[in-house]
C-alpha cells in the first residue's frame, strides 16, 4: 500500500463507496481507499487485492460491534482504556504479585528462568504503570495490545504451559484487549492466546489431566475476554450517554441565552411608538448583545427606492440617504438570502463595508408585512469578530426590531393624519360656533353704523351688541375649554363626562341625563377615543339635533365597556353618507376601530339619534362571549 494511504489528512473524504454518503474521520478514510483499491485490477498478488499490512490496518479498523455502538472515538481520536486505568492497574499488580509468590514456590523448572521472567514481568508492570498503555484504535497501539498479549503467552511457553506460575498474568493482557475493543476482539485473542498454549501443551502429552486444564483456562481466559468487553460497552455507553447529555446542555444554554435576550428586546423595543425612542432603544440593545465599532440603521423610502439612515452608531460623517446602487455587497446579499451574512474578512472577501474602516460585518434585513423595510448592518475594524453565535443571535434580534420600527413609522403617520383631522374638527367648531357668531357680529355693526348715519338711536342697538359680544366671548370660552378637556390617569370617564355635560346643560338648556360606572376602569388611551366619540354625539345634538333631551349611559367592567347617546331630536336618514360625514360621524367610526370598537347608530326622522359604541373583551375557547349590558 502507498504510504499516501495511511497519512493521516485534516479534510473530511467522502468516497463514492460509501453508502450513506456521510464524511468520514481521516482513519476511516484510509480504510475507504483500502478497500476501494482492493477492487483495481492488479492491486495485490491475492484475490481480494490485500497484503498483510493491509489486512493489518483493517484489523485496526474493524468493529466488532460494540466499538461502533458505543460512539467513542469515532469524531476524534481518544484513549479507550483510559477510563478502566484504575481497575487494570489494580489487576495488573494483583496478577504479578500473586505470579511471583508462586515462581518461588515452583521447583519443577529451571530457577534461572523462572528468576529471569520474573524479572521480565516486575519490569513490565513498572514500566506499564509509569506509562499505561493507550489505544486509540489505530495500528500503532493495536500491536502494543497485541505486543502485551505475546509477551505473556510467551512466558507461559518458557514455563510450563499452563501449569506455569505466571499463568494469571495473561488475564491482564486478556482484559487490557477487551477494555481496548470489546468483547468480540477479547474473545478472538482469547481464544488465539489459548489454542497458543493449549496445542504445544497437548503434544507435549495428550493426557487427560491436560485436556482438562487447557478447557479450564480456556474458559476462564473467554470469561474474562467477556467480562471485560461487557464493561466496556456499559461505560462506552455512559460516556456516549454523557457527552450527549453535555452537548444538549450547551445547546440548551445558548439558546436559553438568546431566548432571554429576545425576550428582553420584545420587551423594551415595541414599548414605544415613538421612533426617537425604538431606535435610541435598539441601539442600545445592540451594544448590550454585541461588541462593534460601528452599526447603522437604514431604512427603505417608498417615494424614490432609496434608503434613508435612520440611525448610526460610531460614525463620524455619513450621508442621510444612501442610493440602491450603493449598498455593499454584503448587504446586497442579505436582501437576496432574506437572512444574516457574516463576512468574517471583507479584504479577504473582496468587498467593501458600509464604512470605510470595517473589516468584519453582520448585516441583516428588516422585515415586515411580507417586505422588506430596512437593513441594518454592524461592523468592526477586526477581522473574525463576529462568531457563528453572533450571526444566530442577530437573527432572532433582527423580527422583534423590524416590527417595532414598521411599528413607530406608522404610527407618525396616522399621527400626522390624526393631527389634520383634529386641526379639522377644530375649524370646523371654530366655523359653526365662533365663525357664526363673529359674522353675526359684523353684521350687526354695519347696521348700528348705517342708524348712527340717519340719526337715530343707539342705546338699545348698543346694548344688545355687548350682549351679543359677551356670548361670544363665553362661547369662544367654552370652545378652547371643550378642546383642552380629556381623560387623564387621575380623571376618569365618568367625572370628564359630568364636567362636560354641566357645561352644556348651562349653554344650551337640554334635559341631558347621565347614568355612569365608576367601579372600573378601560386602559386610558381607549377611554379617551370613548370620550370622543362621547363629545362628538354629544356635540351632534347640540348642534343638529334640535333636541329637548339626552340620555348619556357609560357602563364598564375593567374589561369590557358600551357608550351609549340617545336623543328626541329630528334624527336623519342613515344612508345619506354626506350628512354622516358632516355630522362626524366617520370620524367616530375611525376611533372605535382604532381601539377594536363597534359603533352602531341608529335615526330616524322626527323620532331622534342613538349612537351606542361596543368594546367587547375576547371570550375565552368554550366560553360564550359576554356583552355588557346596556338599558333601552
Amino acid at each position: 500500500m502507498d504510504d499516501d494511504a495511511t497519512a493521516a489528512t485534516t479534510a473530511t473524504v467522502r468516497p463514492s463507496g460509501d453508502p450513506n454518503g456521510e464524511a468520514l474521520t481521516p482513519r476511516a478514510a484510509d480504510l475507504a481507499r483500502l478497500r476501494t483499491r482492493g477492487s483495481e485490477p492488479g492491486a495485490g498478488p491475492r484475490g481480494d487485492g490485500k497484503n498483510w499490512r493491509d489486512r493489518l490496518v483493517e484489523l485496526a479498523e474493524t468493529t466488532d460491534g460494540s466499538a461502533h455502538d458505543d460512539g467513542i472515538g469515532i469524531l476524534e481520536p481518544v484513549d479507550r482504556v483510559a477510563t478502566f486505568g484504575p481497575a487494570i492497574l489494580a489487576i495488573r499488580w494483583g496478577t504479578t504479585v500473586a505470579s511471583i509468590a508462586l515462581a518461588t514456590q515452583d521447583i519443577a523448572h529451571p530457577r534461572w528462568l523462572l528468576v529471569a521472567w520474573s524479572v521480565v514481568i516486575v519490569t513490565y508492570t513498572v514500566l506499564r504503570t509509569a506509562r499505561p498503555i493507550r489505544y486509540y484504535g489505530d495500528v500503532r497501539s493495536l500491536l502494543f495490545v497485541i505486543g502485551e498479549v505475546a509477551l505473556h503467552v510467551a512466558a507461559l511457553l518458557s514455563t510450563g504451559y499452563w501449569e506455569s506460575p505466571f499463568i494469571l498474568t495473561l488475564v491482564t493482557a486478556i482484559s487490557v484487549a477487551g477494555f481496548a475493543r470489546g468483547f468480540g476482539f477479547g474473545l478472538r485473542i482469547g481464544i488465539v492466546s489459548a489454542l497458543a498454549v493449549s496445542l504445544p501443551y497437548l503434544m507435549e502429552d495428550p493426557s487427560e489431566a491436560r485436556i482438562v486444564d487447557s478447557g479450564q483456562w480456556t474458559l476462564v481466559l473467554l470469561m474474562v475476554a467477556l467480562i471485560a468487553g461487557y464493561a466496556r460497552r456499559i461505560s462506552g455507553e455512559a460516556d456516549r450517554q454523557h457527552s450527549l447529555a453535555l452537548d444538549r446542555l450547551g445547546r440548551l444554554a445558548d439558546a436559553n441565552a438568546l431566548l432571554f435576550s429576545l425576550h428582553r428586546v420584545t420587551q423594551t423595543l415595541p414599548a414605544s411608538l415613538d421612533l426617537d425612542d425604538v431606535l435610541d432603544t435598539t441601539i442600545g440593545r445592540l451594544k448590550g448583545l454585541f461588541d462593534f465599532d460601528t452599526a447603522v440603521i437604514l431604512a427603505f423610502d417608498d417615494t424614490d427606492g432609496n434608503w434613508q439612515v435612520l440611525r448610526r452608531e460610531g460614525v463620524g460623517r455619513m450621508a442621510s440617504r444612501v442610493l440602491d446602487q450603493d449598498l455593499p455587497p454584503p448587504l446586497r446579499r442579505a436582501i437576496l438570502d432574506e437572512t444574516v451574512i457574516n463576512v468574517p474578512s471583507l479584504p479577504e472577501a473582496g468587498c467593501a463595508g458600509l464604512t470605510p474602516k470595517a473589516s468584519s460585518g453582520l448585516y441583516a434585513v428588516l422585515s415586515a408585512r411580507g417586505s422588506t423595510i430596512g437593513l441594518i448592518a454592524i461592523e468592526d475594524s477586526e477581522e473574525r469578530h463576529f462568531t457563528a453565535r453572533d450571526a444566530e443571535l442577530l437573527q432572532g434580534f433582527v423580527e422583534p426590531v423590524a416590527l417595532a420600527i414598521d411599528n413607530a413609522r406608522w404610527f407618525a403617520r396616522l399621527r400626522t393624519v390624526g393631527a389634520d383631522e383634529e386641526r379639522s374638527r377644530i375649524a370646523r367648531d371654530l366655523h359653526d360656533r365662533i365663525g357664526q357668531s363673529l359674522a353675526y357680529l359684523a353684521f350687526e355693526l354695519d347696521r348700528i353704523v348705517t342708524r348712527y348715519d340717519s340719526g337715530e338711536a343707539l342705546d338699545g342697538a348698543l346694548e344688545q351688541l355687548r350682549d351679543d359680544v359677551r356670548g361670544v366671548i363665553r362661547e369662544v370660552r367654552d370652545t378652547l375649554y371643550d378642546l383642552r378637556t380629556d381623560v387623564t390617569d387621575s380623571q376618569d370617564l365618568a367625572a370628564t363626562l359630568e364636567a362636560y355635560v354641566a357645561r352644556v346643560r348651562e349653554r344650551s338648556g337640554l334635559t341631558i341625563d347621565l347614568y355612569c360606572d365608576r367601579t372600573a376602569r378601560l386602559p386610558l388611551l381607549q377611554e379617551r377615543e370613548m370620550w370622543r366619540i362621547a363629545q362628538e354625539a354629544l356635540a351632534n345634538v347640540e348642534r343638529h339635533a334640535q333636541a329637548t333631551a339626552v340620555r348619556i349611559l357609560w357602563r364598564c367592567n375593567g374589561e369590557s365597556a358600551a357608550l351609549e347617546v340617545t336623543d328626541n331630536g329630528q334624527g336623519f336618514p342613515i344612508g345619506r353618507a354626506g350628512r354622516l360625514d358632516s355630522y362626524g360621524i366617520l370620524g367616530m367610526r375611525e376611533r372605535a376601530s382604532s381601539i377594536g370598537a363597534t359603533l352602531e347608530i341608529t335615526s330616524q326622522l322626527g323620532k331622534g339619534t342613538r349612537v351606542r359604541c361596543s368594546l367587547i373583551r375576547s371570550a375565552p375557547a368554550g366560553e360564550s362571549a359576554r356583552a355588557v349590558g346596556v338599558s333601552g
